[in-house]
């Protein structure tokens, strides 16, 4: 067996108004000059993200510059303008603002920037280990990707559409802050689709392969926050305490994912994202019912565990029970949240028929499928995506 071997950031401060703390970061990291990385919806007045991080910079005296031009799925080209942005301001730290997007961009972007080349070249399974010379403070608005403490990325190859996972230490962030407050103005589908995105990461995380000792306890203590929470926060946004909860386990689902890694239900939504442009949380959501009932029988103790903390089942069941409970429970909970079919995504058969094969075939490149408990084929692949869709027709039928 390999060792596990874990890997964070050098700093996670969290708690409400803990944006506050960025320029004390800064000075511990040794850098007086950030470029900030957001897009233009944070950087608006209606938002008052960057304002919220203005403010505590300017009182610091700090001078930054900021690039407001990420787009929602990073593409290469949009990568490419952030390290354009570098050379231009040779800023000393990258501070990134946003949901997954914008982290992943100037994950990239400081990546690119320091050894060259293109995000092709950085694509699983290669790693890259070795630090980027720009320190990266991760600053999440959304609960989350739990991007802020992950050494992966994802960037769209802007001349072939792939959907590319980078990996390694240099993608790590130095810093991450962790500050609920910037989540309470997330509307409704984006706090349920990026919930049900760390539900999955933690999820996965915990029946994965690569799942170990340090690890196992932070799935556990994510998930059952998820299970408290995701309904009730989407009912009540303003509700702080429950935001809160949301936002720590969003990271401690990252933490977990970053170091087991994810499995079946991710491997198979980063193509479907990106040939359909479904918002990665949600692609995640109408895939995880139907994967986690074919993966139950190679981890049943483990799915009757993650069915627990998650409390969609009654106290005192047999594992076995508890298991296969798990898939019903996660279809109640797509439904609670209103996930969309992916005939509502504009999945049509012909389309699916024309992309299934590589969808299937870019799922095992990714490696995320071989840590699933039981690994798939293939040709069983293709067959959840044409069952997921089936069932899409199903439901249309009943309404």
């Amino acid at each position: 067996a390999v060792q596990p071997m874990l890997r964070v950031p050098r700093i996670i401060a969290h708690g409400g108004g803990s944006i506050s703390r960025v320029p004390a970061i800064l000075a511990e990291l040794g850098a007086r000059r950030p470029l900030i990385v957001t897009d233009g919806f944070l950087a608006s007045p209606q938002s008052g993200a960057l304002s919220a991080l203005a403010a505590p910079l300017d009182a610091a005296g700090i001078s930054y510059s900021v690039t407001a031009d990420t787009i929602p799925d990073p593409t290469s080209d949009s990568v490419d303008a952030v390290v354009e942005a570098m050379r231009a301001f040779k800023p000393d730290a990258l501070i990134a603002l946003g949901g997954g997007s914008p982290m992943d961009t100037a994950k990239a972007a400081g990546l690119i920037h320091s050894f060259g080349g293109h995000p092709r070249d950085y694509k699983a399974p290669r790693q890259t280990h070795a630090p980027t010379g720009t320190p990266l403070v991760a600053i999440p608005t959304t609960a989350g990707t739990g991007s802020e403490v992950t050494q992966f990325t994802i960037v769209i190859d802007s001349s072939t559409g792939e959907k590319m996972l980078l990996a390694g230490a240099a993608l790590l962030p130095t810093a991450a802050v962790v500050d609920y407050e910037l989540t309470l103005s997330m509307p409704l589908r984006l706090t349920a689709d990026t919930g049900i995105d760390a539900l999955c990461h933690a999820m996965e995380a915990y029946v994965s392969k690569k799942a170990n000792a340090m690890t196992d306890p932070t799935c556990l203590s994510a998930l059952s926050r998820i299970g408290t929470h995701l309904r009730a926060v989407c009912e009540e946004p303003d509700d702080r305490p429950r935001r809160e909860g949301m936002m720590l386990a969003a990271t401690e689902a990252g933490i977990a994912f970053s170091n087991s890694s994810v499995t079946l239900i991710h491997g198979m939504s980063r193509p479907l994202g990106a040939r359909y442009h479904i918002p990665h949380g949600m692609s995640n959501a109408q895939l995880a019912p139907e994967v986690t009932a074919f993966s139950l029988g190679g981890a049943p103790g483990r799915y009757a565990a993650v069915c627990r903390a998650l409390g969609m089942c009654q106290p005192g069941l047999s594992d076995e029970d508890a298991a296969s409970a798990l898939p019903d429970g996660l279809r109640a909970l797509c439904r609670d949240l209103a996930v969309p079919t992916l005939q509502q995504c504009s999945v049509t058969r012909a389309s699916l028929d024309a992309v299934a094969g590589s969808m299937a075939r870019e799922a095992l490149a990714s490696g995320s499928p071989n840590n699933n408990p039981i690994v798939p084929t293939a040709e069983e692949i293709q067959a959840l995506y044409q069952t997921i869709f089936r069932q899409g027709e199903a439901s249309a039928a009943a309404a």
